[in-house]
């Protein structure tokens, strides 16, 4: 779903109206990231019931991915990017812990479960995606840095067209031919292109935006749902028969995800904050991309796109319970004078 602007990210007091309007937003996505677990569970399952209804759905899985990262880019602004420069160290290992900590976990996962060649390609998509970018409301509802967090989702973002189809190629060309080169056109079409034309949009008609970014968190949640819907309905019989298996892999890879991402931000002298968002950042994956991607590209093994499917589901639970846990835990005093400093 789309991700949060941060309130204030400059140490100048914001406008009256500004201040109105991230606050909507907020609020926006607070509810959107309560109610978005709920209803993709119920677009699973109805997927699942009807599938024959929902089938001709896979033919805007692109456009729809593309919505959403065009949401994505009108919630970002060009001070988020300033960040790489001012905090560039925990920028770098947050987005270098994404590209080498989850596609290394999907591999030794595919070796672990004994995973057949579709599902374990599957698998090792997702681990190749960037960040996803509910992983920014989340990390706001986690008491984490929402403005790194949006600053390594959106480089992570940029720079999937070169890493994802090179990680894909390298580590599931043994099960499968992959094209790196047809894969890296589509993430240029369906993600850099709407994520630099809404970053373009919010530069040049930002008042305008600013009244409809309360609406955007929305728009990405059934931009999601439909993805999955999509994706189950043609793949409901091989979710029937292998759904249990993926589903322990997806869980095993998203809780990893989370505990080595706060390790990774405990490098440098990473404090608690930085810690929390790097974790979450690294666990929680553009899943949905990635169902596309492997719906697009190897249409003849339609079980390539549940690992995606099942973690759009997943991430958006755990991360929710993540979230609750960090609050918390925050009660304690102690705990929460060592996130505040």
């Amino acid at each position: 779903m789309t991700s949060p602007v941060e309130p204030v990210t400059s140490s100048q007091p914001a406008p009256a109206a500004a201040r109105s309007s991230a606050s909507n937003e907020d609020r926006s996505a607070r509810r959107a990231v309560t109610v978005f677990p709920l209803l993709v569970l119920a677009s699973f399952a109805v997927a699942m019931l009807a599938p024959d209804t929902f089938k001709p759905l896979a033919q805007g899985t692109n456009i729809a991915l593309g919505v959403i990262m065009f949401g994505m880019g009108l919630t970002l602004t060009l001070p988020d990017f300033a960040l790489v420069a001012k905090r560039s160290l925990p920028v770098l290992i947050g987005v270098v812990a994404q590209y080498v900590i989850m596609p290394g976990l999907a591999v030794a996962l595919t070796w672990a479960f004994q995973l057949p060649e579709a599902v374990a390609v599957g698998v090792i998509l997702v681990g190749c995606a960037p960040g996803g970018t509910s992983s920014n409301v989340i990390s706001y509802l986690s008491r984490a840095d929402v403005a790194l967090s949006v600053t390594m989702t959106s480089i992570s973002t940029l720079i999937a067209p070169i890493m994802t189809p090179i990680l894909t190629q390298w580590l599931a060309g043994e099960y499968m031919p992959v094209d790196a080169g047809a894969m890296a056109l589509s993430i240029v079409k369906m993600v850099l292109v709407p994520v630099i034309g809404g970053l373009v949009v919010r530069s040049l008609f930002g008042s305008l935006v600013a009244k409809i970014l309360p609406v955007l968190p929305w728009v990405s949640v059934l931009g999601i749902c439909y993805v999955v819907m999509a994706v189950v309905s043609n793949s409901a019989s091989k979710i029937a028969s292998a759904g249990l298996i993926v589903l322990g892999v997806v869980v095993c890879h998203n809780l990893l995800g989370y505990l080595l991402g706060y390790f990774a931000g405990r490098l440098g002298g990473g404090k608690e904050r930085t810690a929390r968002t790097t974790s979450i950042e690294v666990g929680m994956q553009n899943s949905g991309l990635a169902a596309t991607l492997a719906a697009a590209h190897f249409a003849s093994t339609p079980e390539t796109a549940l690992p995606g499917a099942v973690f759009s589901v997943w991430h958006n639970l755990s991360g929710a319970v993540l979230a609750l846990y960090y609050r918390h835990r925050d009660k304690n005093p102690a705990t929460r004078a060592v996130v505040e400093h």
